[in-house]
């Protein structure tokens, strides 16, 4: 019996895979005549490719990939997690040191929150983190305008429906309150769009400060504002179970990163607890 199945993996996940861009963006590229495989320029992502094709993004051969690298970031407020924005505010990955690779972000922070964004040059990476089933804790260090009960919380601690979106029970502490807001510690699985936000303004308070402290064991720590620092190569596979080494495996020698600081930009005040 002959086995019939195209050899390869699908071009967007290669594409993805060397950190050209998400799987998504991969596939839109494709669609708009950027990606040629052996000289012919493809519009369709059905196809599978190997390494003996020849691949060519925007003019440019496609280099190999190089080993999977994880990166944290301290996101400050005012930036969005896009590449591109349509109303031209800035933006996370034009924030980023000069010298930094190509990279996608692990899920999202939106405009006005801060803290802890994973970067990383490797679509399995950036899917194996974002996976609802992997169950990455996330955790929060959230200010409110106003105070809450125990009884508010406890809604939140057994899971509450907003506007017809069910969000999941959360891990919430209430830390101390401070004049006319209060400090909470809110942790969760899921981390959908403006999760925590619309979750409090349905018990009644309102968010004007949201930090992110944590994804799963990555944590914030003291890394300032603006700032990256790379994950050591071995600690991520050992997070994420890969494999030291792959039989086969070309992938291109990564240039270690140290904690690398904001270039020729104005940064958010120094976190503040208060």
């Amino acid at each position: 019996m002959s086995n019939d199945t195209p050899q390869g993996d699908r071009i967007a996940k290669v594409l993805s895979r060397a950190g050209v861009a998400s799987r998504r963006d991969a596939e839109r590229m494709i669609a708009e005549g950027r990606v040629s495989v052996n000289g012919k320029v493809i519009t369709s992502p059905a196809l599978n490719v190997t390494e003996a094709d020849r691949i060519v993004v925007d003019g440019k051969a496609m280099r190999a990939p190089e080993a999977p690298r994880l990166w944290l970031y301290h996101k400050p407020a005012g930036l969005v997690t896009t590449e591109r924005d349509e109303k031209d505010r800035p933006t996370v990955f034009a924030a980023l040191p000069a010298d930094m690779p190509r990279v996608m972000s692990v899920g999202r922070l939106d405009l006005n929150s801060e803290g802890l964004l994973l970067l990383t040059n490797d679509g399995g990476v950036k899917r194996r983190l974002e996976l609802p089933s992997t169950g990455w804790l996330r955790r929060y260090r959230v200010r409110i305008n106003g105070s809450v009960s125990e009884a508010k919380l406890d809604v939140l601690r057994a899971g509450i429906t907003v506007e017809g979106l069910r969000y999941q029970p959360m891990i919430v502490t209430f830390d101390r309150q401070q004049g006319a807001n209060a400090w909470l510690t809110v942790s969760l699985r899921e981390g959908k769009n403006r999760e925590i936000r619309r979750a409090m303004e349905a018990i009644g308070v309102t968010v004007n400060r949201l930090i992110r402290v944590s994804y799963g064991p990555f944590q914030l720590g003291n890394l300032e504002a603006g700032a990256v620092d790379e994950i050591k190569g071995r600690v991520l596979r050992d997070q994420l179970g890969l494999p030291d080494k792959e039989p086969g495996n070309t992938a291109a020698k990564p240039t270690p990163t140290r904690v690398r600081r904001p270039v020729n930009r104005p940064v958010a005040g120094k976190k503040r607890q208060g």
